[in-house]
């Protein structure tokens, strides 16, 4: 199973992105994880497709795109046009699950389902095989710096049984929410391989550095 950092534009100065894809690349980052807000999903609002197509031009950075909105299929094309890698979007919007994830594949993208805390883990059962990914939410989304959700391990631990009972072992299991240096080896160790970052790492001296160690800590906690 191969650990992937992917560092939350979120936690970025909004007003000098390309340079926050630079530190980014420089850093080792394996993706970058941008995060879209309508405002009525959640409480936030942030970017979308016009801004993620701006920053495609920057960077050859592998584009994690989490859409917190409450109709993902409206917007599949619109992403995906922009640059998107995978778009990863909510079990709990208003889109039908299928045909959004029947949209994103006929765009060639790869697909993402996401959990906030209070949806229970196997609402993503019935679609593991048609996914690159699965989000479990270890915050509420909509705000970044909060604090990690200890009661969420449970969920990804559930996850990654039914993943191997379903011949999906290899399923990357992406956690976001409070995602540091001291909670990050208790994702690993309960299943996650994928880990959203956003204020510990843009806060960090060294993000190069702090990125290794978030790996060396994930490493060390699934042993």
């Amino acid at each position: 199973m191969t650990d992937r950092i992917s560092p939350s534009i979120l936690s970025a100065d909004y007003g000098r992105l390309s340079e926050a894809l630079e530190r980014l690349a420089a850093a080792g980052a394996d993706m970058v994880h941008i995060d879209v807000m309508d405002g009525h999903f959640v409480p936030n609002i942030t970017l979308g497709a016009p801004v993620v197509r701006c920053l495609r031009g920057s960077t050859p950075l592998f584009f994690d795109v989490h859409l917190m909105i409450s109709d993902p299929l409206r917007y599949v094309g619109d992403f995906a046009a922009a640059g998107a890698d995978r778009i990863t979007f909510h079990v709990e919007a208003d889109s039908d699950v299928a045909a959004t994830l029947d949209a994103i594949e006929a765009a060639g993208k790869e697909a993402g389902l996401a959990v906030k805390p209070g949806t229970p883990v196997d609402a993503v059962y019935p679609y593991l095989r048609r996914l690159s990914m699965v989000l479990v939410m270890t915050v509420e989304p909509g705000f970044g710096g909060q604090s990690f959700r200890a009661d969420m391990l449970p969920k990804l631990r559930a996850l990654r049984e039914e993943c191997a009972r379903q011949g999906v072992p290899e399923l990357d299991v992406q956690v976001d929410g409070g995602i540091s240096a001291a909670t990050i080896g208790q994702a690993a160790a309960a299943g996650a391989n994928v880990f959203v970052s956003g204020s510990a790492l843009f806060g960090s001296a060294d993000m190069q550095a702090e990125i290794a160690r978030f790996k060396a800590l994930a490493a060390a906690a699934r042993q």
